[in-house]
């Protein structure tokens, strides 16, 4: 007798398992929607400049890591299909009129496209590097478009900023940083 209501209550059991597993992942991209990609260290902090030879925009004559070693640089992960990289676009358009050497990494875009948009915005970059395919992007662990490297004289990332640069957050944050590379070099 018990052995029939045992196996009584095994079809029923069974009709619990799909809200056991949606439970589960439920609670789990729940907590993947509270992460701020501004927050996750990067492992290129404290390393090289990934190795590249890639074209720039500007005529695609191929260029090199080596290329940008020298002396304290931005890098700017941008694309025309970025619309914050759109508003950051007149800040860094001021901080290269102020002197700050910016190197533009041209992620996932169309070279026609990439290259009437810095016509029609201005080209706040000392040369842009075009990652049609993603590959340096993905050497350099970017997770999207805005994102900002400050690298120091020697190639050695020192920080990562995801996100939009603005006057605010230059003024609060990234001005000290940068500065702080600038030191480093004299």
């Amino acid at each position: 007798m018990n052995q029939m209501k045992i196996e009584s209550l095994q079809p029923r059991l069974r009709l619990f398992i799909p809200l056991v597993l949606f439970t589960l992942i439920a609670v789990f991209l729940f907590r993947a929607l509270s992460l701020n990609p501004a927050s996750i260290p990067s492992a290129m902090i404290g390393r090289s400049l990934p190795e590249f030879e890639l074209p720039v925009l500007e005529n695609e004559r191929l260029t090199n890591n080596a290329d940008l070693i020298g002396r304290s640089i931005l890098i700017n992960v941008w694309a025309t299909w970025c619309a914050a990289c759109v508003i950051e676009h007149p800040f860094l358009m001021r901080l290269a009129d102020s002197g700050i050497p910016i190197y533009g990494v041209n992620y996932k875009d169309q070279v026609v496209g990439a290259r009437k948009w810095l016509s029609d915005y201005g080209d706040p970059y000392v040369t842009n590097i075009i990652d049609q395919h993603g590959k340096l992007g993905f050497d350099l662990g970017v997770y999207g478009a805005p994102e900002t490297f400050f690298v120091d004289a020697n190639g050695i990332i020192q920080y990562r900023h995801v996100g939009i640069i603005n006057e605010d957050i230059w003024t609060s944050k990234l001005a000290r940083l940068y500065s702080g590379l600038e030191e480093g070099v004299k």
